[in-house]
């Protein structure tokens, strides 16, 4: 039985008078890797951002219909957005490591929500293994993060996420800005990410939205137009519209 770790039902989301997302309603299956694909200017990134409150920073946003992670409401006004972003990570489309050392980059973090102090160095250790960076910094905690390659902050940024031990993993274009080899390293490490990770990204990238996803949905103009597993929206997608843009028809 598939359970649910992530949902939004009929969910509308205004920039001031716009209409950028049109009663979107899905589920992300815990434990899956699910790609959002579609041109750009779908909607595929604003959606990704409602789920960890990013919006709240916009004052023209607007947002009906209702977000849960397993049973909690997350735009509930009684739920913190600190405590919601602990639980649902996000990592950007370009690398933003903190201007400081590796160790501090995942440390300052677990100092802001409170994590004991004798904790952190097993924490930060953890979470370097399981971004698969541990062995390349390992000795370096003290160099800049920005001195770092692209592909290596990328997964700094993945360690600075997984550090807070969150439930689910937003990731918006991950490896857009990355090298073919540093993004089949992202494109593993999501891979093994899955076994303790609920995961969202999204993606242009056709391939590897085949390479990763267990389920795809496909977005256009603001509505979601097909969700289902990753196998048939490539090989039997059931509307024209999947079947041309998964086909390079368009997009």
């Amino acid at each position: 039985m598939e359970e649910i770790k992530l949902s939004a039902h009929n969910l509308n989301l205004f920039f001031g008078k716009k209409q950028i997302l049109k009663n979107v309603n899905i589920d992300f299956i815990k434990n899956q890797v699910t790609s959002l694909i579609g041109p750009s200017g779908c909607g595929k990134s604003t959606l990704l951002r409602t789920f960890n409150r990013m919006h709240d920073l916009s004052p023209e946003a607007k947002i009906e219909g209702t977000l849960k992670l397993e049973n909690l409401n997350i735009y509930d006004k009684k739920n913190s957005v600190t405590e919601i972003r602990k639980r649902i990570g996000m990592v950007f489309q370009k690398p933003n490591p903190l201007p400081k050392s590796i160790y501090e980059n995942l440390s300052y973090a677990l100092k802001i929500h409170n994590f004991p102090k004798n904790e952190i160095p097993q924490l930060i250790e953890k979470a370097l293994k399981e971004s698969y960076l541990w062995d390349e910094v390992k000795d370096e905690f003290k160099k800049p993060a920005v001195k770092l390659s692209g592909g290596q902050q990328q997964r700094l940024c993945i360690a600075r996420t997984v550090v807070l031990r969150p439930e689910v993993i937003l990731m918006d274009e991950p490896c857009s800005a990355l090298d073919p080899i540093s993004t089949r390293k992202i494109e593993d490490l999501i891979l093994i990410l899955k076994k303790d990770y609920t995961i969202v990204i999204v993606t242009h990238n056709m391939q590897q939205a085949q390479r990763i996803s267990d389920k795809v949905a496909f977005m256009y103009l603001g509505e979601l137009i097909e969700f289902n597993t990753s196998e048939n929206i490539f090989k039997q997608p059931q509307k024209d519209l999947t079947k041309n843009y998964v086909n390079g028809h368009f997009g």
